[in-house]
């Protein structure tokens, strides 16, 4: 994985991009975004994620961000089509969102109110909002991102499963 110090560069170059505004430009052009389902209501999720017995994923990402764009069409869509539910929250989004106890809030504000400091993150929920396995941060080495996700993805399953 990446180091800290590339990850804080990377993500101050995004937002500087952001702030300038390139992201409409970004946005417009980001497809994938759309491949996966942009969470309303992340207690509703956990609900189906939890029935299909299966954990929730949970990505953060940022609008226009190439890593994030990887992370979704290579790895979090296959999973998805695998049966697993996989929704986002995005940075610095004010949509609206159902948080984890069905309260009002802003995608945003999730992602600060869960300390996710890189695009992309990828979280793993189970029963009572709990992290069942560890986060996946960044994206810098696509050789192993998929033994990395297929890790967490075992750990959280067997997690929820009661295994």
């Amino acid at each position: 994985m990446e180091t800290a110090s590339s990850f804080r560069a990377r993500r101050r170059l995004c937002l500087q991009l952001l702030l300038a505004g390139a992201a409409p430009a970004w946005a417009a052009l980001d497809a994938s975004e759309r491949l996966l389902p942009t969470s309303q209501s992340l207690q509703h999720d956990l609900a189906l994620a939890l029935a299909r017995k299966q954990p929730l994923v949970v990505m953060a990402s940022l609008h226009g961000c190439p890593f994030c764009k990887i992370v979704r069409e290579h790895y979090l869509l296959p999973l998805q089509q695998s049966g697993v539910l996989v929704t986002q929250i995005h940075f610095l989004s004010r949509e609206p969102l159902q948080s984890w106890d069905g309260t009002a809030t802003t995608h945003g504000d999730m992602v600060r109110q869960l300390k996710i400091e890189v695009a992309p993150t990828v979280l793993f929920h189970g029963a009572g909002r709990r992290e069942v396995a560890d986060r996946l941060i960044g994206s810098s080495i696509p050789d192993f991102y998929g033994a990395y996700l297929d890790e967490r993805m075992k750990t959280a399953r067997a997690a929820v499963q009661g295994r």
